[in-house]
C-alpha cells in the first residue's frame, strides 16, 4: 500500500498525525501533514485508513 496527500485539501487539523505518527508527520512551517514513508508497513495499513476514513477534507489517498 501506498498513501499521498492532496496538499490542496489538507487542513492541517494533525488527525492523521494523531492516528498514525509513524506515517505521517506535520510540517510546522507548511502547516500540512506530510507522508514520511514510501511503502506503508503492512502492520500499520489499518491506522493508515483509518487516517484516511477521519480525514475531513478526503485529503489523505490510499493507494492499494
Amino acid at each position: 500500500m501506498r498513501v499521498k496527500i492532496d496538499y490542496d485539501l489538507c487542513m492541517g487539523d494533525r488527525n492523521c498525525n494523531k492516528v498514525c505518527p509513524e506515517v505521517f508527520e506535520y510540517d510546522e512551517d507548511q502547516m500540512i501533514s506530510r507522508v514520511l514513508v514510501d511503502e506503508v508497513p503492512d502492520h500499520l495499513e489499518g491506522l493508515v485508513r483509518r487516517a484516511a476514513d477521519e480525514c475531513a477534507p478526503k485529503a489523505i489517498i490510499v493507494e492499494e
